[in-house]
């Protein structure tokens, strides 16, 4: 499983990004939950976002409910995440993870797979 994540850059403070996977799987894309994490510098990885295989269930942390939204697109083995309002404590390195078979989980030892990160920076 092959992870590339795209999409970040610098943007001021209420601006917006969309953030895109692509995944490169040799079995069914729908099998994998998906997720999003980000790592501030000087910060642990966090979790942002979490969806399932069929895309029927998302999970958020609280500070990005009503600000991103995840999505995915199983036709095109693609993964979204949508972020709109973002503000300066958002940035960071952005990754996207899978794990197969399991559920949409926000602890990052439970995906097998990464992706090598996007850089989002917002400014004030």
């Amino acid at each position: 499983v092959q992870l590339q994540a795209s999409g970040g850059g610098l943007v001021q403070a209420g601006g917006s990004l969309r953030l895109s996977c692509a995944v490169s799987v040799r079995s069914t894309f729908s099998r994998y939950s998906m997720a999003w994490f980000r790592q501030a510098p000087g910060k642990e990885r966090e979790f942002v976002a979490a969806i399932a295989g069929s895309g029927d269930s998302t999970h958020y942390t609280d500070s990005v409910k009503g600000r991103f939204i995840i999505s995915r697109d199983n036709g095109k083995n693609m993964m979204y995440l949508q972020m709109d309002s973002l503000q300066p404590e958002d940035t960071g390195v952005y990754y996207c993870a899978a794990r197969s078979n399991g559920l949409p989980v926000s602890v990052s030892t439970r995906y097998g797979y990464w992706g090598q990160g996007t850089q989002v920076t917002v400014s004030s």
